[in-house]
């Protein structure tokens, strides 16, 4: 028997061992939630349940079939439920030119970022059907508009957009609601690697690609984790129990991600 009652809600956060993820998780533990992570980095999941006792965690790569199978066996003997999936696994995939895009790169940002969340939430479906529950996609505003240089990624945030208006239509008679959120940049090391290997493509230095990132935004700023944490909890909460198939910016604004200086 799973050593939890059923009052307490059980998340699920992939890639929540580090960075946005993390961020999520705690904010998640704090309320009092059930939290459960899966991350590919051996050494982010102990250093993240060092500082996080009460929460759980498994060592997955969600674009390998076996992984997300395994992970979610380890979770069903744990808790025997699951009210929340948070998709927030993710890579930048490459930053070039559609010629010069490299396949493989091509395909191991859509096996992370697209194939990942369709195995996660193919998994979690039996187990949300039971009781209700919440699905958060982490999509991008790259998702609401072209994205130059950055194909593979704008491909699968795009389609995380299409899935969750699906998912939310198929999961709704069940009283499950699926959202996704479309964070602009958001501060932390991910970024600085974008911006620096954008500023490397353009022959350009890191401070002008930041200068123009924050230009898109009316607020002419980065997101914090915090501010993705805070949605996703709210989304999720009572508050939000009518609200499914949106997709949500949390990006001061974004007016356009054109990359011209």
């Amino acid at each position: 028997m799973p050593p939890y009652t059923t009052e307490q809600e059980v998340v699920l956060i992939t890639a929540g061992a580090n960075g946005i993820g993390r961020c999520m998780a705690e904010t998640f533990l704090a309320q009092g939630y059930l939290v459960h992570v899966c991350d590919i980095s051996s050494v982010a999941i102990e250093e993240f349940l060092l500082a996080n006792p009460k929460a759980s965690a498994s060592l997955a790569d969600v674009s390998c079939v076996e992984d997300v199978d395994k992970m979610f066996a380890e979770l069903t003997q744990r808790y025997g439920r699951l009210d929340i999936l948070i998709n927030n696994a993710g890579v930048a995939g490459p930053t070039a030119a559609l010629e010069d895009i490299a396949p493989e790169e091509w395909n191991h940002c859509i096996n992370v970022d697209l194939n990942g969340p369709f195995y996660c939430t193919r998994k979690a479906t039996p187990l949300l059907k039971k009781n209700g529950g919440s699905v958060i996609n982490m999509s991008s505003n790259a998702a609401l508009f072209g994205f130059p240089l950055r194909s593979a990624y704008s491909a699968a945030k795009w389609a995380m957009i299409g899935l969750t208006k699906t998912w939310a239509m198929e999961l709704g008679p069940y009283q499950v609601r699926v959202n996704a959120i479309c964070p602009c940049s958001v501060n932390g090391p991910r970024i600085e690697n974008v911006i620096n290997a954008d500023a490397k493509e353009r022959g350009v230095s890191s401070d002008e690609i930041r200068k123009l990132y924050q230009s898109q935004s009316s607020m002419r700023l980065f997101v914090d984790p915090e501010d993705i944490a805070a949605m996703a909890l709210f989304l999720c909460s009572p508050a939000g129990a009518k609200i499914s198939g949106q997709s949500i910016a949390v990006d001061g604004h974004t007016e356009n991600l054109s990359t011209n200086f």
